[in-house]
């Protein structure tokens, strides 16, 4: 019998299954693609970076199946995905927003959000 998770917990859980699914599609989707209309070392680089994010994606997977026994790990994703953010936030104030602008908003918004709420929760259930 398994004892439920605190609300804590859940919401633990919750951000590192979407932290987990958008590594997941995000890395497999540009390991695939690559960096089209580039050099060999801007494509090599932009797919090794790539296999970086997947593995991520597995690592809050597994994080998030086995919340109960997490600690630090989770205020290391959660800065993995703030640093992703800032990471973003920098682009666009040295080249640009890239077009549609909603759809890449909509990558920075949650990514500066969610590691907060994430090590928050975390905080709060120990």
């Amino acid at each position: 019998m398994e004892i439920s998770l605190t609300a804590s917990q859940l919401i633990v859980r919750v951000c590192l299954f979407l932290v987990a699914a958008i590594a997941m599609l995000g890395g497999s989707l540009q390991m695939i693609l690559g960096q089209p209309d580039t050099s060999p070392r801007l494509d090599n680089v932009h797919r090794f970076m790539a296999g970086v994010y997947l593995s991520t994606g597995f690592i809050s997977l597994w994080a998030a199946i086995t919340v109960r026994q997490q600690g630090f790990l989770i205020y290391l994703l959660a800065l993995g995905v703030l640093l992703a953010g800032l990471g973003r936030l920098l682009s666009i104030s040295k080249v640009g927003l890239p077009k549609p602008t909603a759809v890449w908003l909509g990558y920075l918004i949650p990514e500066l959000v969610l590691p907060f709420v994430m090590a928050g929760a975390h905080y709060a259930g120990q």
